[in-house]
């Protein structure tokens, strides 16, 4: 079996990727597989440590307002197909599978071209408007979200869940891993990030909550994400925190994700499969700053689930994070609802879903 699996950008679309391609090595360990991105990406950086085989190709997105650049985007558009197609015929796939980004549009619509079998898969609740012009090429749509399956043709469409679900709900609760951050393993423990690359507003009212949270039973895992970690040890450099630990990353995160008692997190699709995996009640607090505010519709499939409490972007500041801490770890019933709540939305098998439909298209 032969897969090229293209995605890239953000996180969200490479783990779930991974997560797929290490699950199929587990069931067929002579399968061979290809990832495609740019160098740009996040991606050439992440897959290649994976010891998966890598190519890359030129592209870039549009902009949503008349541009220049846009002349230079169809272009980079054109010319990546034509390096796709080459890369397709050499490598010879059984499937070609696309999980998001500019990336995919190329290398999927080139596979589709080829008559080699296709699938996308969309992990939010929003198409993006990559999927959504794929859609009409593919064999397959996958999702993760029943509330996408309008903006996609409704016969094409297979509800999977999130790869990255079933990879995260085989890890086992360790609470000694907290000691690896300095934290007590026997203290209720909250923790808080921003995705991969941090949340300037998460920082700020951590900074304005951190004098409150430094007096509480229960202690705090703080993931600032790198490009903040210097300023806003800086600003702490002089306080005392024996409750707090700050990070920059966390390369463990499922470990941790499995043996915290709450999380309060950024709304991206992977998050809230990871935080549904493991049954974590999760304080979600959407990014504004993405597509058709899909991390709100994101949130809120937890949120009237009852899994899930909502604080908005806006609304965020450091008495209302410390308020909503406060409301979850000092009442261990709700706490206990939300966490088989969270369990209910999970797909711990959504990783064979996804392997099933490509077996189907082959």
């Amino acid at each position: 079996m032969k897969i090229i699996v293209t995605g890239g950008g953000t996180g969200g679309h490479i783990y779930p990727a991974l997560a797929l391609i290490r699950h199929i090595k587990t069931i067929d360990p002579q399968a061979q597989f290809l990832y495609i991105g740019t160098k740009k990406g996040l991606e050439s950086t992440i897959v290649p440590k994976e010891n998966i085989p890598f190519e890359t190709i030129e592209i870039q997105g549009f902009k949503r307002s008349l541009s220049i650049d846009n002349l230079k985007t169809v272009q980079l558009f054109l010319s990546s197909i034509k390096k796709a197609k080459k890369i397709i015929r050499e490598f010879q796939p059984d499937v070609v599978i696309g999980t998001g980004g500019y990336v995919c549009s190329a290398v999927v619509y080139a596979a589709a071209k080829l008559h080699v079998p296709t699938v996308i898969h969309e992990q939010n609740s929003v198409a993006g408007i990559t999927n959504k012009f794929l859609s009409r090429y593919v064999d397959k749509v996958a999702i993760c979200f029943p509330d996408v399956a309008s903006y996609f043709p409704l016969q094409k469409i297979v509800h999977t869940g999130n790869p990255r679900a079933q990879e995260v709900a085989m890890v086992q609760e360790n609470r000694e891993v907290l000691t690896t951050y300095g934290l007590n393993p026997l203290k209720q423990t909250a923790l808080i990030f921003g995705g991969s690359r941090g949340a300037l507003k998460i920082n700020q009212a951590f900074l304005e909550a951190v004098d409150q949270l430094a007096k509480k039973d229960y202690q705090i895992l703080y993931v600032s994400g790198r490009i903040y970690y210097e300023e806003l040890t800086k600003q702490l450099e002089n306080k005392a925190l024996p409750n707090i630990s700050i990070q920059p990353y966390i390369d463990n995160m499922q470990e941790v994700l499995a043996s915290v008692d709450v999380a309060l997190t950024r709304s991206g699709a992977t998050t809230i499969a990871e935080l549904t995996a493991l049954g974590l009640p999760s304080i979600q607090v959407p990014s504004p700053n993405v597509t058709n505010d899909h991390q709100t519709k994101n949130a809120m499939s937890l949120v009237n689930a009852n899994a899930a409490v909502l604080i908005k972007d806006a609304q965020l500041n450091g008495n209302t994070l410390v308020e909503e801490l406060d409301k979850l770890l000092l009442d261990k019933q709700k706490l206990a609802e939300m966490k088989t709540a969270a369990q209910n939305l999970g797909m711990p098998q959504a990783a064979q879903n996804l392997y099933e439909v490509l077996q189907e298209v082959m």
